[in-house]
């Protein structure tokens, strides 16, 4: 039982897609100079090192992160995104979600971390002790998300990406969700979900869940990179925003062709954009 470490995944094509969605959702709340508040209910480590052996044992990132930047794309978040993380992939790391947050933050803005597992928490903890902004939480990031929520300032948005190793997450998920939005119904909400062999599926049933939610507008963003299988693997992930900003949508459907073109293994790969719910 939590036993996901996410070193062996960090920067594959499942990363891009949720870190390309978070950097243009961290833009839009930094247009206006009210500062926000940034939740990450499952931070994990917040900073990987691609030479460990833990990323070299799946060595993923040279299909997401590396890809990529090998396919000169020409839409500017992704160039912006590839920029971010040029200085990184330098040193031969790659950064998680709370230091693409902690980059794009101003000094007015905070983040809170939360992460249960004990040596991620630990690591966690270590990337960012100097950051005064920044308070790391040792909890489940579940139960957490509705524990601090409304948050101060109201204003922010929340990174939801579990592991789904337990199947009840794909149950726990959308309970949580609709508690914190009845208690903060202003923020913006992130979830990242794998898109599953067959057999396996069971992101579906969670998405018809939050569809049938207390929410205004849910916006549901589907990567493929391979066919999908009937047996076993991950064929590709998805992002639902809920309280996306203005032409949000727009802005990532602008990427997804180049992103789709990139990150396609063997010719395959496609993307969909479609909204759940959408306030009139």
């Amino acid at each position: 039982m939590f036993s996901y470490r996410h070193a062996f995944h960090a920067g594959n094509h499942a990363d891009v897609l949720k870190h390309l969605c978070q950097m243009l959702l961290l833009e839009k709340l930094c247009n206006k100079d009210k500062a926000f508040v940034y939740i990450d209910t499952h931070a994990g480590a917040g900073l990987y090192d691609l030479t460990s052996e833990s990323a070299q044992k799946t060595a993923e990132y040279q299909a997401g992160i590396d890809a990529l930047t090998d396919a000169a794309c020409h839409n500017p978040h992704i160039r912006a995104y590839l920029k971010l993380v040029e200085q990184y992939r330098k040193q031969n790391r790659y950064p998680g979600s709370p230091e693409i947050a902690r980059r794009l933050c101003r000094a007015q803005d905070s983040l809170q971390l939360m992460e249960w597992h004990n040596n991620e928490v630990q690591q966690l903890a270590l990337n960012f002790k100097h950051q005064k902004r920044v308070k790391v939480h040792h909890r489940d990031g579940f139960e957490g998300l509705v524990a601090i929520t409304p948050p101060k300032p109201a204003r922010g948005m929340v990174l939801i990406d579990p592991s789904y190793e337990l199947e009840t997450d794909y149950q726990v998920l959308p309970d949580t969700l609709a508690k914190a939005y009845r208690r903060w119904q202003t923020g913006i909400y992130a979830i990242w979900y794998p898109l599953l062999a067959k057999k396996r599926d069971r992101s579906q049933g969670m998405i018809e869940a939050i569809g049938r939610g207390p929410y205004s507008s849910v916006l549901d963003i589907q990567l493929s990179v391979l066919p999908q299988d009937e047996e076993l693997g991950m064929y590709g992930s998805g992002m639902l925003i809920i309280n996306p900003p203005w032409q949000f949508d727009q802005q990532v459907a602008s990427l997804l062709p180049e992103l789709t073109q990139a990150l396609g293994q063997g010719g395959a790969g496609d993307f969909k954009v479609s909204w759940l719910a959408q306030q009139d």
